[in-house]
């Protein structure tokens, strides 16, 4: 047995492989997947030598026949900077043990189930080095009474790079803010505590209470954010809104009425998470209202006791757009990244504070939104 310092390191002879590049290259089954998988796909022997290829992962490596990587080891056919180390090159090298790939394909001969794996590889490529993320998926599969491994990549080397950075960012940002609040708070314990101050101090709490609720979604999806709840009184909200929008870009040159029908009705909800609903209200109703024009956002009670708080423009929502409203992604501006400020409203105010968000358009009432707590 080859000296390894993981994966077996031996390979079958000439003539077997030759059999085997035969078999899988006119094999029915192999030959549809190779046709339909729109990925990066390769067939392997149990030895973990290369048999097949798909055309998208032939344009990956650069080359227009695939007899050029038959017989070679995966790490050798994307030129990883450890394939031809000691002691027999792909597989074997101490650096093997931990390769996302590598483990993929030993777990699934040794266990004969799919194994996936997160690979990080430095690849040669020319003169220069490539850093790559790659989600390897290794199946095992049996032709002929003998195992092969269908492997399936995916590069996912700008959605790592993208989610690295979304991590540094909170990290940065967190800290500016901490430092930012502590300079607000040392410069009103040297000067005083005016209104001005105490605005700034409020909003730099709210953009961490943001950073922090965007970092929980980030890190554990939407099951992780929990609501901290706490009572809160109708006039709170209209105050704090109020303080949101006293200097807000959207808000110049146009008129912000409050109107609390609701007395002294307090709502048991998480504040920072409710805000988020409303500003998003409050700012596409801004931006839906001309120069010198009113917005009004209005907090009634319900006769069973509920809250309800409506944001009202004039401008009406066509009706081809009203069916998709809370639609994820769907958007009346271009451009990527759009289409989330009203589904999150319904996300933010229904799946977390257990209200309910509904709206209503006409020529004669204008434009409503409304959340029922």
């Amino acid at each position: 047995m080859l000296d390894t310092y993981f994966a077996p390191a031996e390979k079958v002879s000439p003539q077997l492989l030759q059999a085997e590049i035969d078999l899988i290259n006119n094999h029915p089954i192999i030959d549809t997947l190779l046709n339909s998988v729109g990925g990066l796909l390769a067939v392997l022997n149990e030895q973990r030598q290369v048999l097949a290829l798909n055309d998208s992962f032939l344009a990956m490596l650069g080359l227009e026949d695939q007899k050029e990587a038959l017989s070679l080891r995966p790490g050798e056919a994307v030129h990883c900077i450890h394939a031809s180390e000691p002691p027999h090159g792909c597989g074997t090298t101490k650096a093997c043990a931990s390769c996302g790939a590598a483990i993929a394909m030993v777990t699934c001969l040794t266990e004969n189930v799919a194994t996936e794996r997160i690979c990080s590889l430095t690849a040669k490529n020319g003169e220069k080095t490539v850093d790559l993320s790659l989600s390897v998926r290794a199946q095992p599969i049996t032709i002929d009474f003998k195992r092969y491994i269908l492997l399936f990549l995916q590069d996912i080397t700008k959605e790592q790079f993208l989610l690295s950075m979304e991590r540094t960012f909170f990290h940065d940002t967190n800290n500016i803010i901490s430092g930012l609040l502590g300079k607000c708070q040392l410069f009103a314990h040297q000067h005083g505590n005016s209104p001005d101050i105490e605005q700034i101090i409020n909003l730099v709490i709210r953009v961490s209470q943001e950073i922090a609720i965007q970092r929980t979604l980030s890190d554990f999806g939407e099951s992780g954010l929990k609501p901290i709840r706490q009572n809160i009184k109708s006039a709170d909200i209209l105050a704090e809104l109020s303080s949101i929008f006293a200097n807000h870009p959207a808000a110049q040159d146009r008129v912000i009425t409050s109107v609390n029908n609701a007395h002294d009705l307090t709502v048991t909800t998480d504040m920072p998470l409710l805000l988020r609903v409303l500003c998003n209200m409050v700012t596409n109703a801004l931006e839906a209202t001309e120069e010198g024009g009113e917005i009004k956002v209005m907090v009634d009670e319900r006769p069973n006791g509920t809250m309800a708080i409506q944001v009202w423009n004039r401008t009406i929502i066509q009706e081809a757009i009203k069916p998709r409203i809370f639609q994820r992604h769907f958007s009346t501006k271009s451009g990527q990244g759009r289409g989330l400020g009203t589904y999150s409203m319904k996300v933010f105010g229904e799946q977390y504070l257990g209200g309910k968000i509904n709206f209503s358009s006409t020529t004669e009432d204008g434009t409503i939104f409304c959340l029922t707590l």
